[in-house]
């Protein structure tokens, strides 16, 4: 767990949070993916926090945040992240969120444009797969508890991962599995429940934030053709590939953080 990590008041509950980098730079928030906490973002922290103040939170429902009973909507996950930001005296940052937090991305930019300054929508999709999966999940671990999030854990690394990461990287792979293992049954399937209704494709036109759109070469989740479907809806959305699967910023670190990076700054200059 991350030593920098401190309980944040807001009026939404507190939420666990991570601040580094100076505190008079730029902000930039990074959100967290389904059954992961702030920690996935470690392989980000100083290459992101030399130019920024690095915000990493934990989602609703995971980590330290709060776990409040489910459903939960993207209305309130999305909601959550401007309660942080506001609780930091943050009124303007930039984004970057993969897969659960690449869509709350994408709720933001829609509904809280002004207060971005750049969205980074990483191996998500504006539907993130079907319904019934999803509750079918959250009923899985509500019954199963804790047993069900060691079961969710021990497949995820096929969904997470590509072989040849698996093979090579077991330390990381093993540590991203005890993190699943961990999160709270109810937290997770009612994120479960969220991704389930959210289906943002008719909206994403109206957003106006310069928006990157990263997908991962081999991810089976959120394709690359569901980057390029966003792309045709977002105006000036830009796409980049990276060679990895789902977890892109922990698979391939150096080219997550050199295109997001490359992106931020572009925005900020132009």
């Amino acid at each position: 767990m991350s030593n920098k990590a401190f309980q944040l008041k807001t009026p939404r509950g507190e939420f666990r949070v991570a601040v580094d980098g100076d505190e008079a730079a730029p902000a930039l928030i990074l959100s967290n993916s389904l059954g992961t906490t702030l920690e996935m973002w470690e392989p980000q922290v100083a290459a992101f926090s030399a130019g920024y103040r690095l915000i990493r939170y934990d989602t609703r429902g995971h980590g330290g945040s709060p776990v409040t009973a489910g459903p939960y909507s993207f209305d309130e996950l999305g909601q959550d992240v401007l309660a942080v930001l506001d609780a930091l005296r943050i009124e303007r940052a930039a984004f970057c969120g993969i897969s659960m937090g690449g869509h709350t991305g994408l709720w933001l930019g829609i509904h809280a444009g002004p207060r971005l300054s750049a969205i980074a929508v990483c191996n998500s999709a504006a539907k993130i797969g079907a319904e019934a999966a999803w509750r079918k999940r959250a009923s899985m671990v509500r019954s199963g508890g804790t047993v069900g999030m060691r079961t969710l854990a021990d497949s995820a690394p096929g969904r997470w991962f590509t072989d040849g990461f698996i093979q090579a990287q077991p330390a990381t792979v093993q540590r991203a599995q005890e993190g699943i293992a961990g999160i709270d049954p109810e937290g997770y399937a009612a994120c479960c429940e969220a991704l389930a209704t959210s289906d943002l494709r008719a909206d994403i036109g109206h957003i106006a934030v310069p928006t990157l759109l990263l997908a991962g070469a081999s991810d089976p989740v959120t394709t690359v053709a569901d980057a390029q479907a966003m792309q045709a809806s977002i105006p000036g959305a830009r796409v980049a590939v990276v060679q990895a699967s789902h977890l892109s910023n922990l698979e391939a670190p150096q080219a997550f953080n050199q295109a997001v990076l490359d992106f931020i700054s572009g925005t900020a200059a132009a």
